[in-house]
């Protein structure tokens, strides 16, 4: 189930650099997204501490999942950017991780393992053998 926090987003803009010359003086293109997360009625409380762990480097002091977009020329193609980036990482917070099944070393592997410390021995005992002759 994809949720779609567009209606509760707070938008605000500002002057952006980046592409533009001197139109990007005069117009307000970048936009800033707030979600307050604990005030919404989109999510249960189970969902939005799931949220908060999965995005706690995104989130401010005051609660709000916080994007900004200035790539594009225009206000309108921001305030898309920052809806989809914001849904993208709610969605991606609350998919479910897979369980991770245990399995058991292969046959083969055991057997390269063994192989290996066996060479890893043998190495160290033919230096071993060459130190004490050469300092006799």
């Amino acid at each position: 189930m994809k949720i779609n926090i567009q209606d509760e987003i707070i938008f605000s803009t500002a002057r952006s650099g980046g592409k533009g010359g001197q139109h990007v003086n005069k117009v307000e293109t970048m936009v800033e997204g707030r979600w307050p997360i604990m005030q919404s009625n989109l999510v249960s409380e189970e969902q939005k501490q799931q949220i908060n762990t999965h995005l706690r480097h995104k989130i401010t002091k005051d609660g709000f999942l916080l994007v900004k977009s200035q790539v594009a020329r225009t206000q309108l193609d921001n305030k898309a950017l920052v809806i989809a980036k914001m849904n993208e990482w709610v969605n991606a917070a609350l998919k479910p991780k897979k369980a991770r099944i245990a399995t058991q070393p292969t046959a083969a592997s055991k057997l390269k393992k063994q192989m290996d410390k066996q060479n890893r021995s043998a190495i160290k005992q033919l230096r071993n053998k060459n130190w004490k002759t050469h300092n006799d």
